[in-house]
């Protein structure tokens, strides 16, 4: 029985391909032990134990970004976090460390390290978080969801996907995605959402283009997030929700869609043929608009800066576009060329090419 520790979390870029991938290995290995390390504060806190995995608990612990009182305390406290990580090694006998980033990794890879317990690595963004690349200086078994990554011993092997999304017959499930959210059968859908938490601008932007969109033939599914500041147009052929738990179907009618381009909805949008416009998260590191960059490189998408996504773009840019079904088409094909829908078993490949040097503990 080989027990696997997953570490990871934070954010959902982190969790839901851990969750993935621990999915995965419970389904193929009904006898594994998958252990999942995180903080209390993170998504991870709530996500992990509904999933019916074990979580086990670090502190979060940022790197310091200056010389301060509160710099002088990381390093004895990042000492007994990778001591703390080292007990689990031992006391549950892991047989392989598998990182997904976050504050978590880096202690994890550490005391993975000093235990001389294998390491496989995955990273979800274009841009690799600090956590990752120091782990990738510890094993050659790193995977990246882009090729664009500049990661330490990196190979592409994709997004870990959802199971829903990865087996989805977008075809075979149109027509129960229509009759889910109300939309009719003999026109184009537009999907549109940026998150959980919504996107202004994208919000603001579609809300103000819905009588240019519906009418030139498009039906559009809005999804806003819970946080949205903006109110349903109620036109025929516009569906606003606040949030969707049904993806899988929304994804099903897409014909376009226009989202932000975070590394899940980027690999979702690519894996399954969607063609998209893109508006990138403007705040924090541009990791967002490297996300994009492979599948905008194919002709599967359009980037569009944030302050630039105004009606008037919507307009003179995407209205052309969405009027033309051949081009719609051809960048279908160009995300799917660009997308990889099988990335939860290449990453899986990747563990246990880094497991196979070392028998599991009970074997």
């Amino acid at each position: 029985m080989t027990t696997y520790l997953l570490a990871g979390g934070g954010t959902a870029g982190h969790v839901n391909p851990l969750l993935a991938v621990a999915d995965a290995l419970r389904l193929r290995d009904a006898d594994a032990t998958v252990l999942v390390l995180g903080t209390a504060e993170g998504l991870e806190s709530r996500l992990v134990p509904e999933r019916g995995y074990e979580l086990l608990i670090v502190p979060r612990l940022p790197f310091p970004r200056r010389p301060n009182r509160a710099a002088l305390g990381f390093l004895p406290k990042f000492n007994r976090a990778i001591n703390d990580v080292a007990a689990i090694l031992r006391d549950r006998r892991v047989d392989v460390v598998v990182g997904f980033g976050g504050y978590v990794a880096t202690p994890a890879y550490l005391a993975a390290r000093r235990a001389g317990v294998p390491i496989a690595i995955h990273e979800a963004n274009a841009k690799p978080g600090l956590a990752n690349r120091v782990g990738a200086a510890l094993t050659r078994s790193v995977g990246v969801a882009f090729a664009g990554t500049r990661l330490r011993h990196a190979r592409v092997v994709g997004m870990p996907l959802r199971r829903e999304i990865e087996t989805l017959d977008r075809a075979g499930s149109r027509a129960a995605g229509l009759a889910f959210f109300g939309l009719a059968a003999d026109l184009p859908t537009l999907l549109v959402t940026g998150g959980s938490l919504g996107a202004r601008r994208i919000n603001r932007t579609v809300v103000d283009s819905a009588t240019t969109l519906t009418e030139a033939g498009w039906q559009v599914l809005h999804i806003t997030g819970n946080a949205a500041e903006v109110e349903d147009p109620k036109l025929p052929g516009y569906r606003m929700i606040a949030y969707c738990d049904r993806m899988d179907l929304a994804l099903s009618v897409a014909d376009f869609a226009v989202s932000r381009a975070g590394a899940a909805t980027v690999c979702e949008l690519s894996a399954l043929g969607i063609p998209a416009v893109f508006v990138p998260y403007p705040v924090g590191n541009g990791e967002q608009r490297f996300n994009a960059a492979d599948v905008v490189a194919a002709g599967g998408g359009i980037l569009v800066d944030d302050a630039a996504f105004l009606p008037g773009w919507v307009q003179a840019e995407l209205l052309p576009v969405l009027a033309e079904p051949q081009r719609i088409h051809s960048m279908s094909a160009a995300a799917l060329s660009a997308g990889v829908l099988d990335g939860t078993a290449r990453t899986i490949a990747l563990i246990d090419e880094a497991a196979g040097a070392t028998a599991p503990h009970s074997a």
